[in-house]
């Protein structure tokens, strides 16, 4: 570089010919031409082609773990000194540098491979929507858990939603979008999605799937247009994608700690409630998000009614009244103990129905292989064998009986027939209300008697009696004269009575 500068000077400053400044720099004249006509100052040597002449025998099987290797996660993958000992034990007699080169030259062409341009989107209000699930780690009831946290977020005005679910199931998208429509007070025209296989049975050509029925239900009901993204392209909900970043950090963390799911969604919807308030909008930077929505919910489609966020499976109840649902077990009515019945899975109950009816309604565990037992159930089972009371599942822990009632069980529980004696005053509930029948329980208590007859003859003398018609009597068959009270006639026939003595 220093004797490219000088000969440049000599001939262009100092206006010296090549012959002296051959002559001078003891160099050639070709050399000095060369130097003088080429206008770039840079002299860094670049090579154009790196031969490879022990490796090349071994390139074919290196390109192959890389590629092996890219479809892995970032931490599984092999570096260049892991694959330099590979290629070492295959026989590769080579220094670890052309290893180091080549994968270096190799990456670098699959991140060109693979780059991709991004447009910038821009929404109307009231156009669109977009969803989406994060795994959040929280406490409830003491014990850490994981659950499920729906994220909406309305694509003008950036005002998000989050609730959150034990898990992420139909029942579960359905109930979430009626909380979110009756946060947001109206729905968009399109919400965006991935592909979850919640909603999405099978990827179609383009943008065509195979969608959950109960889900295609939820859109007609509430007139919007599911539209799912590009498999594998997260960008076309970058919004919400972001969001699911920054509610963990914001509000995730540290751990959160309450007594129950209810409570949690309660400070999350707080949470929006807050964010939205007090961040700026990113685009209209003079206003907050919340005062872009309010001019966005105009554009939203008006509410309609909840929609029925349920999923229905047929099955049979087992001849215990028992039906199975996700691992755990529920009692319905002994009406219907091996019959087939419809149930209604709920994101937080479980309902049976049977004729038209329903036979059965509990909240929903979500635990593993447990049992949810009403004793009511088994009521009518109890007639036909009332002593399945003493040693009966169903009846051990029954906290849901008035303290009268079951003191009164204790005490019928210790006389011959006390079992049949309380079933009947169980039965009793069904006609007189379980009110009437815990007051006629604790009256005899505290009269002392221990006698289920007393308490059913208590409950049909509190019974109102209807009032009887008044029988019209034709003229003919009234009395023309009403007989007259006179005790005498009574003491004659007693008369009568000592006289025959």
């Amino acid at each position: 570089m220093e004797t490219k500068a000088r000969i440049r000077r000599d001939f262009f400053v100092h206006k010296k010919s090549i012959k002296q400044i051959v002559r001078d720099r003891q160099l050639s004249r070709n050399t000095v031409r060369k130097i003088l006509r080429d206008d770039e100052t840079d002299s860094e040597y670049k090579r154009t082609v790196q031969p490879r002449p022990i490796l090349s025998e071994h390139e074919g099987q290196l390109a192959a773990w890389l590629e092996h290797d890219g479809a892995l996660p970032r931490k599984q993958r092999r570096n260049a000194v892991r694959l330099h000992k590979q290629l070492i034990e295959q026989g590769y007699e080579g220094a670890y540098d052309s290893i180091q080169r080549y994968v270096k030259h190799w990456k670098e062409k699959h991140r060109l491979a693979q780059s991709k341009a991004f447009i910038p989107l821009e929404f109307d209000p009231g156009d669109a929507m977009q969803f989406d699930w994060s795994l959040e780690h929280v406490v409830i009831g003491g014990v850490s858990q994981t659950v499920k946290v729906a994220h909406f977020r309305l694509s003008y005005s950036r005002k998000p939603f989050i609730v959150a679910f034990p898990r992420e199931q139909i029942e579960m998208v359905l109930e979430a979008h009626n909380y979110a429509f009756a946060y947001y007070g109206g729905v968009s025209k399109r919400i965006i999605y991935d592909n979850p296989k919640t909603m999405v049975h099978r990827v179609l050509s383009g943008k065509e799937r195979d969608l959950n029925k109960r889900f295609v239900r939820l859109a007609s009901h509430y007139l919007f247009e599911p539209v799912m993204c590009t498999p594998a392209s997260g960008w076309e909900k970058g919004q919400v994608e972001k969001q699911v970043q920054d509610i963990r950090n914001w509000v995730f963390l540290p751990k959160l700690s309450f007594d129950s799911m209810a409570e949690l969604n309660t400070h999350l919807q707080a949470e929006s409630e807050r964010i939205a308030h007090e961040r700026k909008h990113p685009t209209i930077k003079d206003k907050s998000i919340d005062e872009v929505f309010e001019q966005e919910k105009a554009s939203l489609i008006p509410l309609a009614k909840p929609f029925a966020a349920y999923t229905e499976h047929e099955c049979r109840a087992s001849s215990t009244s028992l039906v199975r649902y996700d691992r755990n077990h529920y009692s319905i009515d002994s009406i219907a103990a091996g019959c087939g019945v419809t149930l209604r899975a709920y994101a937080e109950r479980i309902e049976v129905i049977y004729k038209d009816q329903i036979i059965a309604s509990h909240a929903r565990s979500f635990q593993r292989d447990t049992v949810t037992y009403d004793p009511w159930h088994y009521i009518d089972a109890l007639k036909k064998k009332p002593g399945a009371l003493r040693d009966g599942a169903p009846f051990k822990q029954w906290d849901g009986l008035p303290v009268s009632m079951m003191k009164m069980r204790q005490k019928l529980t210790k006389i011959a027939g006390g079992d049949k004696a309380f079933v009947s005053l169980l039965c009793a509930v069904s006609e007189h209300g379980l009110d009437a029948v815990s007051h006629a329980c604790e009256m005899a208590l505290d009269s002392g008697i221990v006698q289920a007859d007393w308490v059913l003859n208590h409950l049909f003398r509190a019974v109102e009696q209807p009032e009887l018609e008044q029988v019209h009597v034709p003229q003919s068959l009234k009395l023309q004269t009403e007989p007259a009270a006179n005790c005498n006639r009574y003491d004659a026939l007693l008369g009568v009575s000592h006289a025959i003595h």
